[in-house]
């Protein structure tokens, strides 16, 4: 990037569709776990017009009601009556359910070292990656979520529209809604925001005028830093000049459709895999979380203002085939030193991922929506979210 920039970033609210059907996916994970923290899911969801489809590959002990999970997921969402276009308890729910391949079981149980080297008491190395693929995982200094700030913003901005609606504050707002907040930046520090898209659902009887300056009052000035926000800040809302019709009757909803706005908004790469609907096994969840993870706690412990890390597998192997890190330039001591505390300090195979981060339990629906990483607004930081490695970090570092 130039010294000079305008980046963006996007939100949406838990009402759009895609994020519906990524909590109703969720909330099938969770509902698994709960009682089988074994069991092996891949769950995708589609939902349009009056319809939700349930299908992927489930392997479990435990039985669960699908619809009801459904139906439950989208009242507390906010789709309660039918002239929203969607609701919980008339939508039409089908379910395509099968169970997980033979042939990726026989990896993700047996990696290949415990096949190949008899590893077989060793249950770290036990575990092989669900499925090849790269990860990335990153964090700054630049928020208190150690997130770049565009996305964090706008998830805030997110958070709170949802707010104003479900506290009857703006009693017209409906559950759909974006978010986009475009900062400039000047030798990679937000200086000004530059342009502010807030498109919120409403009822048909309110006017865009009353909309427009509801949002700025309620949603953009409690949130918006008054050192970036003024008055040559752009505000767009609802630049079309209507938004009434929304949600899945306007537009179809897919699981892992918005992977930029579940991590980082689009400031550092994304490997591709998206997280909801699927259990730690499958490394583009569990592999993401564990980059997060190590890139905080890497910041946090000072040895760099920025630091992003990729992750590679190869399915059926526990050990990484690769694994990166570049602190752009402000790293207190070098990338290469930096990629050798990581080996030391963090163990990047499945299973130890899985131990280290607990993540066979029930936790994911509250993060299928406002996204995955720098989630302080919840009563209970997820593990990956906790700076708790920054002793061992600088032991390692020898600092």
């Amino acid at each position: 990037m130039s010294s000079s920039f305008i980046f963006s970033s996007e939100s949406v609210t838990a009402g759009h569709p895609d994020k519906i059907a990524d909590q109703i996916s969720d909330g099938v994970l969770d509902a698994i776990l709960k009682d089988d923290p074994m069991g092996r899911v891949a769950c995708e969801v589609m939902c349009s017009t009056g319809l939700v489809v349930v299908a992927g590959e489930i392997s479990t002990k435990t039985y669960i009601d699908i619809q009801k999970i459904a139906r439950e997921t989208i009242n507390e969402i906010g789709y309660t009556r039918a002239k929203y276009g969607f609701d919980g308890d008339t939508c039409s729910v089908l379910t395509a359910i099968d169970e997980q391949s033979g042939d990726i079981a026989q990896g993700v149980n047996n990696a290949i070292e415990v096949r190949e080297q008899d590893l077989s008491e060793n249950d770290i190395a036990k575990i092989g990656a669900g499925d090849q693929g790269m990860m990335f995982g990153y964090a700054c200094n630049e928020t208190k979520e150690f997130m770049p700030m565009p996305i964090a913003l706008s998830h805030a901005l997110a958070r709170q529209l949802a707010k104003v609606r479900k506290d009857s504050v703006l009693k017209y707002l409906r559950p759909d809604g974006k978010t986009q907040v475009s900062l400039k930046y000047e030798n990679r520090k937000a200086v000004h925001a530059d342009t502010i898209v807030i498109s919120a659902q409403h009822s048909p009887e309110i006017s865009l005028k009353q909309i427009r300056a509801d949002i700025i009052e309620h949603v953009i000035n409690p949130i918006m830093p008054e050192n970036l926000f003024d008055k040559n800040t752009r505000i767009f809302v609802n630049p079309t000049g209507r938004f009434v019709k929304g949600g899945p009757s306007a537009d179809t909803g897919l699981t892992g459709r918005k992977i930029i706005v579940d991590t980082y908004g689009g400031w550092v790469p994304h490997g591709g895999g998206a997280f909801s609907g699927k259990d730690p096994t499958k490394v583009d969840r569990s592999g993401a979380y564990m980059t997060r993870y190590a890139a905080k706690n890497i910041v946090a412990a000072g040895l760099a203002d920025e630091c992003q890390i990729q992750v590679a597998y190869a399915i059926g192997v526990a050990e990484p085939v690769s694994l990166n890190v570049n602190t752009f330039g402000t790293g207190k001591i070098s990338d290469e030193k930096i990629s050798q505390v990581l080996r030391e300090v963090f163990d990047f195979r499945p299973a130890a991922i899985i131990r280290d981060l607990d993540l066979r339990k029930p936790q994911y629906k509250r993060l299928a929506a406002y996204g995955h990483m720098g989630r302080i607004d919840l009563p209970e930081l997820p593990a990956w979210e906790k700076t708790d490695r920054i002793d061992a970090i600088k032991k390692a570092a020898e600092i």
